[in-house]
C-alpha cells in the first residue's frame, strides 16, 4: 500500500514537463509515459488516499480497544487518540514546511479528531448510517461541480501541481513559504472540511475494526471479497474515462478538469470504493500467504514496513525531495512518468530494506517512536 502511495506522489515533482488542464499529470513524453499515466489515472490517482484513511480509521478502533481492554476508561482512552492526532497534525505541518506539501497527516489528524469524538464510541449501525450520509454528501458536492461546469464554469487549474507544491522553487526557503501555505490552506483545511471520501472512508474503517475483518479474514471471507471486486472495479472504470481522455482517446472540455472541476470530483467519488478493494484485496492477499505459510524474507519486510508505514511514509519524501526538487538536485526536471515511476520502486525498495532491519533488531521505526513517546508523555503527565 505504501508502494501505491509513493508513485501517486510521483506527479508532484515532474515541474518541468507539460501539464494539461488538470494540472497533474504530464501531456508529454515518450509512448512509456503514456502507459504509466494511463495505468497511474485509472489504477491510482484519489483512490490511494482514501485507502489510507480507512486504515487509519482501523488503527485508530484497534488501539481505542487495545486501551480499554486493558482498563483505561473510554473517555481516557479516546483523550489518547487525540493527542495522537494531534501530535500527527504537528508532524504533518514539519513534513510540508521541510519537504512536501501533499502531507496526508495533517488532514487526516484533523478529520480523525472530530470523528473520534462524534463517532468512534457509537455503534456499528450508526457508523454505516454515517458513512452513508458522509458519501450521499459527496455525490451532493460532485452534482453540484458538474452544474456549474454546465452552467459556464471554469475549474481547469491555474499552476500545476507540481508549481503548487514548490517543486519548482530554487531557493529551498522560499519552497518553504509555498509548501506551507499550499498544505494548509489548499490541502488540510478544506481537506478536513469537504474530503467527504476520506471522513466516510475512516468511519468505515471504525466500523470494519470493530468487526475484526483484517485480522479475521476468513470469518470476513464474503465482504472482503465482494468489497475487493466491486471497489476495485468501480475504482478502475471511474478513472477509465479520464485516462482515455488524458492520452487522446476521448475528449473532456478542457473546463470541467482541475482541482474543484467534475472531473476531478468524479475520481474522487469513484475513489473511495476503489481505495477500500484495494484494502480489501491486500487483505485477502495477507490471508492467503498466512494460510499457505509462505512467509519468507520478501513476506517479511514488506510486513515490517507496515508496522512502520508512518516511518516509510515519510522517507519517501526525504529521499524525493533533495533529489527531484529543483532546490535540491532538480532531477525532476529531467525524468518523465515512467521513469520517475522506476525511481519510486526504488525508494519503496529502499524502505522495505531498512525496516526488515529494523525487525530484525526489534527496533520501532522513528517515527513510531517518536510518536508514541510524545502520545504517553503528554498521557502522563496528566
Amino acid at each position: 500500500m505504501l508502494l501505491l502511495i509513493v508513485l501517486s506522489n510521483t506527479v508532484f515533482y515532474l515541474y518541468a514537463a507539460d501539464h494539461g488542464p488538470s494540472g497533474w499529470h504530464p501531456v508529454d513524453g515518450s509512448v512509456l509515459d503514456s502507459v504509466v499515466q494511463f495505468a497511474m489515472v485509472v489504477g491510482l490517482d484519489l483512490r490511494t488516499f482514501p485507502m489510507f484513511a480507512f486504515l487509519f480509521g482501523y488503527g485508530m478502533m484497534r488501539l481505542y480497544q487495545r486501551q480499554t481492554e486493558a482498563g483505561t476508561a473510554p473517555k481516557a482512552a479516546v483523550a489518547l487518540l487525540r493527542r495522537r492526532s494531534l501530535w500527527l497534525f504537528v508532524f504533518g505541518a514539519a513534513h510540508a514546511a521541510l519537504l512536501m506539501a501533499g502531507d496526508i497527516l495533517g488532514v487526516y489528524a484533523l478529520i480523525s479528531v472530530v470523528l473520534g469524538w462524534l463517532v468512534l464510541r457509537r455503534t456499528p449501525r450508526t457508523m454505516l448510517v454515517v458513512a452513508g450520509v458522509l458519501y450521499f454528501l459527496l455525490v451532493a458536492l460532485t452534482a453540484l461541480t458538474y452544474l456549474e461546469f454546465v452552467g459556464g464554469g471554469d475549474a481547469s487549474a491555474d499552476v500545476p501541481s507540481a508549481v503548487a507544491y514548490a517543486a519548482h522553487e530554487t531557493n529551498y526557503f522560499a519552497s518553504v513559504g509555498t509548501r506551507l501555505e499550499t498544505w494548509l490552506l489548499g490541502s488540510t483545511l478544506l481537506g478536513s472540511l469537504f474530503s467527504f471520501s476520506f471522513h466516510a472512508a475512516m468511519v468505515l474503517g471504525f466500523w470494519a475494526a470493530r468487526r475484526r475483518v483484517l485480522e479475521e479474514p476468513r470469518r470476513n471471507l464474503r465482504l472482503l471479497t465482494t468489497t475487493a471486486i466491486l471497489g476495485v472495479s468501480v475504482g478502475w472504470l471511474g478513472g477509465l474515462p479520464i485516462a482515455l481522455d488524458h492520452v487522446g482517446l476521448l475528449s473532456i472540455p478542457a473546463a470541467a478538469h482541475g482541482p474543484n472541476g467534475p472531473v476531478f470530483m468524479w475520481q474522487v467519488m469513484t475513489g473511495l470504493p476503489g481505495g477500500l478493494g484495494y484494502a480489501a484485496l491486500f487483505g485477502l492477499l495477507a490471508m492467503w500467504l498466512s494460510e499457505r505459510a509462505r512467509r519468507g524474507v520478501v513476506v517479511n519486510a514488506v510486513a515490517a514496513l507496515g508496522k512502520r508505514s508512518l516511518s516509510g511514509y515519510l522517507a519517501h519524501s526525504v529521499v524525493f525531495s533533495p533529489v527531484l526538487a529543483a532546490w535540491g538536485l532538480g532531477l525532476g526536471a529531467h525524468l518523465g512518468s515512467a521513469s520517475v515511476a522506476a525511481f519510486a520502486v526504488l525508494t519503496w525498495l529502499v524502505t522495505v530494506a531498512g525496516a526488515y532491519a529494523l525487525e530484525l533488531s526489534d527496533r520501532r521505526g522513528p517515527a513510531e517512536a517518536l510518536l508514541r513517546r510524545l502520545m504517553y508523555r503528554d498521557a502522563a503527565s496528566r
